[in-house]
C-alpha cells in the first residue's frame, strides 16, 4: 500500500467510523507507526483531521469543510462510478449546471467525447476538464473565486443564473439527511447551489456513502425537493429505503 493509499484508507476511516488508531492503521497498511503518524501528521496539516494520542479524529465543527485536495484522494473509485452513472443520465442537447465538487468533477470526466451538451459550472477544475472539449458548450457563472476550493461565489455567481433555465442540475453536497435535508460547509456556496436549483427542471445530487445520514452547517434544500440521488453500493440498504420513501429516485453505482 503506498502513500496516497494509506492516506486515502485513513480519510475513509475517518469519514466512516470518526477516528482512526495508529496501531490499527499500522497493522492494515503493512508499515511502521512512525509512518501512520507521518501520514496522520500530513493530513493535520491540511485540515483533514485531529491529532490526539494514539489516534485520530474527524473535526468536530459542522462548518468545517475538508480542502478540496484532500476529498479529491477520499473514496476515488466510488466518486469515479458515481460520476460515469450520473453523466448516463444527461442526454444529447440537454442544458446542465455542474456543480462544484469531487463528484461533480468526476461527471465532467465522464462527459469528455460527448455531444451537443451545454455545461454551466462555478468550478474552475471542470471547466480546466471540460474547456477543449468539442462537444461540450462550456459556460461560467463568474463571480469571485475561493482560493482552495477554486469555485466561483458572490452575488456576480448568483445573478448568472437568473437569465437561463436549464433542464438539469448536478449537484455536489456536504451532507444528504432525511430531516436535515441537503446541507453544505460553506455558505457563500450554499448561495450558488439555491440559485442553481431555482433554474433546474430536475436536481440530480451526487454523493458518495459517506454523505448519507451526514449534517453539514448550512441547508441547501428539502430532501423532496431532489429527483435523483446517485450514490454507491456502500450505502446502508435501510437509509437508502428511507430515502426513497422521501420520493426520490435512488441510483446506485
Amino acid at each position: 500500500m503506498d502513500v496516497r493509499e494509506r492516506r486515502a484508507l485513513i480519510l475513509q476511516l475517518i469519514e466512516t467510523e470518526g477516528e482512526v488508531s495508529v496501531a490499527d492503521m499500522s497493522q492494515r497498511a503493512g508499515v511502521s507507526e512512525m509512518t501512520v503518524r507521518r501520514d496522520l501528521e500530513a493530513l493535520e496539516g491540511r485540515g483533514a483531521l485531529i491529532r490526539l494520542h494514539g489516534r485520530a479524529v474527524a473535526p468536530v465543527s459542522r462548518s468545517y469543510e475538508p480542502p478540496f485536495d484532500v476529498r479529491v484522494g477520499s473514496a476515488p473509485i466510488a466518486k469515479e462510478r458515481i460520476g460515469a452513472l450520473a453523466a448516463g443520465l444527461l442526454a444529447e442537447g440537454e442544458t446542465v449546471v455542474l456543480d462544484v465538487g469531487t463528484t461533480t468533477l468526476e461527471v465532467a470526466r465522464a462527459l469528455k467525447g460527448r455531444r451537443n451538451i451545454t455545461v454551466l459550472t462555478p468550478s474552475l477544475p471542470i471547466a480546466n476538464v471540460l474547456a477543449e472539449d468539442p462537444g461540450i458548450r462550456l459556460m461560467l457563472t463568474g463571480g469571485v473565486l475561493r482560493p482552495g476550493e477554486r469555485s466561483l461565489v458572490g452575488d456576480l455567481a448568483v445573478g448568472s443564473f437568473r437569465d437561463y433555465r436549464f433542464d438539469t442540475v448536478v449537484l455536489g453536497v456536504g451532507g444528504i439527511d432525511l430531516e436535515a435535508g441537503l446541507t453544505e460547509y460553506n455558505l457563500d456556496d450554499t448561495r450558488v447551489k439555491r440559485a442553481a436549483i431555482e433554474i433546474a427542471r430536475r436536481i440530480v445530487v451526487v454523493a458518495d456513502a459517506t454523505k448519507l445520514g451526514r449534517v453539514a452547517f448550512a441547508r441547501i434544500c428539502p430532501l423532496a425537493q431532489v429527483d435523483v440521488l446517485v450514490t454507491d453500493a456502500a450505502a446502508p440498504a435501510e437509509l437508502i429505503a428511507s430515502i426513497e420513501d422521501a420520493g426520490v429516485e435512488v441510483r446506485l453505482a
